[in-house]
């Protein structure tokens, strides 16, 4: 048993002790380190402390009478707001001289929402937390700040109501059970429904920080013998890192899988121990400097993932010193100077000083940002290159189908039918070469293409793919439709068929990190591209279009190379710090990754009369594909050429209106 100081004091070595454990596991989850899988573990600890701390913060004032609502934000406001206000302030700095101008526009309204803790509401809106554009924002981590920010806005405000209603803890500890199963069931609700909701907002975050300040309310009522308290620890600290071991990116978060590490976290507060793993040296010193090394960790590891080196064993085991030497400096002359100074301030002070410094960070970020990012301080080269992302088709929102059943059926060219395209976002990335490559101009080109769905019919898409498509998303139902309309359109119409058949076999290649797990079925869900498969989506592709050859002209256009990198943003990187060679990768690897493509193709050329059109000698040379020609992006991403990159196919296009 243990004396209420020793108690106090075992908390206090248990929590920092936790922060270590929990900022570990994000930052060797970032940087990539093996056995990490689960970073998103870390926060979740993270969430159950502070919300331990601030319930107690709250009681403990209630119960003396001397709560301050205004004071508990002002201690909130001298912990979290300088050392994120230099965070964002050196990044806007830093920015002004390597950022090109989409990159810079991004961080600047990164760096409002950050300070005005809005960020998390931002990036629910822009992507998922684990989407590859995700690791290029300089201040993602910062969504777990807001929330944070956000519950300490509500808790002080509804606890005191409670209490005006009936004093005690009792009342409390029902109030905050109640609050807890409420977010529960929204959590775990939510995260099957909208998944990027759930990890983002604060009423699918809120039970992780009330179980925190459940076990305030309920530690005294924890008893528990030595031994005990040892084995209590003991499977606290396992399931940390059962949690950091079997969790990935892939995981549903947070949802019911959260209850883990949210568990482990309980159990080692409520064992109360302040044993080696938590009270030593090292975990303490961790602990002290948690919050900044959280802030300066992530910059850090974009800064790895922006210049190419997040595969690179040195690279990583220095950016990991780096971000422990700059959360120390940020923890001595940031976190601990501001705060003794602000605290001999009056509040009044303390806050107009916090707000007045936000908004000299705030109003030059807004200034860059309606700016579009200051164009003119690189050469207008750099600006074309990272602007290409932005060439892509103008009728692409309009025409390109990213769920539901009913296409507009737009047509390009002419307003007679005479040709239709039909595929996924490579046909629509495409289209406007085509419309291009005919000569008279009076040819009606029909766009049929719908996002993600390559049009072999019987394709079905698993569900870790449709997980990333809009509600409502039926690529199925559209093959189905787009096959038995054809039939109702005149044999003379001919059919181009453009598809990235390459995802739906092997996933996504973003980041030049393939996942090898496909996307797509037939008769099976494959977890793997076997041989067995890759010959079932094959013949699939042979018959689909030579059952259409039976009554029509059928072209098929090799896949488009796919570069594995997004080509406008890592270009202009390169060429705003002086670097101007154009991009490419070996021609030997798009083979590998499209050879059994073209053997299909080709059956069906020889069984039954396609053409097939080559996009290869356009867009490689000497063994290499380009992404790029002479400083200027062929792609608007990784994959989909851009509208000046799509009118070097116009000779190859040329040959569907020879005979038309």
């Amino acid at each position: 048993m243990t004396n209420s100081s020793e108690f106090r004091t075992n908390f206090r070595h248990d929590i920092n002790g936790l922060r270590a454990w929990a900022v570990i596991a994000v930052v060797f989850y970032h940087f990539g380190v093996p056995g990490f899988s689960g970073g998103f573990v870390g926060v979740d600890v993270f969430f159950v402390i502070s919300g331990y701390l601030m319930t107690s913060i709250v009681i403990k004032g209630l119960e003396r009478g001397s709560l301050s609502v205004i004071g508990f934000y002002m201690a909130r406001g001298r912990r979290i707001v300088p050392a994120l206000l230099v965070l964002c302030a050196v990044l806007l700095a830093l920015g002004w001289f390597v950022l090109p101008p989409p990159d810079y526009k991004m961080l600047s309204a990164h760096a409002a929402y950050a300070l005005t803790f809005l960020s998390n509401m931002a990036f629910w809106r822009e992507a998922g937390y684990f989407d590859v554009a995700s690791h290029e924002k300089w201040l993602l981590h910062t969504w777990s700040l807001s929330v944070e920010w956000q519950f300490y806005l509500i808790l002080p405000v509804a606890l005191w109501a409670v209490w005006r209603v009936k004093p005690g803890r009792v009342a409390q500890t029902w109030a905050v059970t109640v609050a807890l199963m409420a977010s529960l069931s929204a959590s775990i609700w939510v995260t099957n429904t909208q998944p990027s909701a759930a990890f983002y907002l604060l009423h699918t975050r809120a039970w992780e920080m009330l179980t925190g300040g459940l076990v305030f309310l309920l530690a005294a009522n924890f008893k528990r013998s030595d031994a005990q308290r040892r084995w209590i620890e003991s499977a606290g600290l396992l399931l940390i890192v059962l949690a950091i071991a079997v969790f990935d990116k892939d995981t549903a978060w947070p949802g019911w899988r959260a209850l883990l590490p949210v568990a482990a976290a309980v159990l080692v507060l409520v064992a109360n121990r302040s044993s080696i793993w938590t009270a030593s040296r090292i975990p303490q010193w961790l602990g002290d400097r948690s919050y900044s090394l959280y802030l300066w960790h992530w910059p850090v590891f974009v800064a790895l993932v922006y210049y190419d080196l997040r595969d690179n064993p040195m690279a990583i085991t220095g950016a990991i010193l780096l971000s422990a030497l700059l959360g120390h400096l940020s923890y001595l002359w940031v976190e601990g100077t501001s705060r003794r100074f602000l605290e001999r301030q009056q509040w009044v002070y303390a806050g107009g000083g916090l707000a007045l410094a936000v908004l000299v960070v705030v109003l030059p970020a807004a200034g860059v940002w309606k700016q579009q990012g200051v164009a003119s301080r690189f050469a207008p080269a750099v600006d074309l290159a990272a602007r290409e992302s932005e060439n892509v088709n103008p009728r692409r929102k309009t025409c390109h189908l990213t769920k539901g059943l009913t296409t507009p059926s737009c047509v390009y060219g002419g307003e007679d039918w005479k040709v239709i395209v039909i595929g996924d976002s490579h046909a629509n990335a495409l289209i406007t070469s085509l419309a291009e490559a005919q000569g008279k101009g009076d040819a009606g080109v029909v766009e049929w293409t719908y996002s993600g769905c390559a049009f072999v019919p019987g394709l079905k898409r698993t569900t870790k793919a449709l997980r990333r498509q809009n509600k409502g998303y039926q690529c199925q139902e559209f093959i189905e439709w787009a096959e038995a309309h054809l039939q109702t359109l005149p044999p003379e119409i001919p059919v181009v068929i453009v598809n990235r058949y390459a995802h739906g076999a092997f996933g996504l290649n973003e980041d030049q990190n393939p996942a090898e797990v496909p996307e797509a079925y037939f008769s099976k869900i494959y977890t793997s591209a076997t041989p067995e498969f890759l010959a079932e989506f094959a013949d699939h592709i042979t018959q689909s279009a030579c059952r259409m050859a039976k009554r029509r002209t059928v072209y098929m256009v090799r896949p488009i190379p796919e570069m594995g990198f997004h080509v406008p943003k890592k270009l202009s990187r390169r060429m705003a710090v002086g670097l101007n060679d154009d991009l490419a990768i070996f021609i030997d690897a798009y083979q590998q990754r499209n050879a059994w493509v073209w053997a299909a193709q080709d059956a069906a050329r020889d069984r039954c009369g396609i053409k097939i059109l080559d996009p290869t000698p356009y867009l490689c040379l000497d063994g290499r594909c380009y992404g790029s020609r002479s400083g200027r992006p062929l792609y608007s991403d990784d994959d989909h050429l851009s509208e000046f990159g799509n009118k070097l196919l116009v000779p190859m296009f040329a040959e569907v209106f020879r005979t038309l």
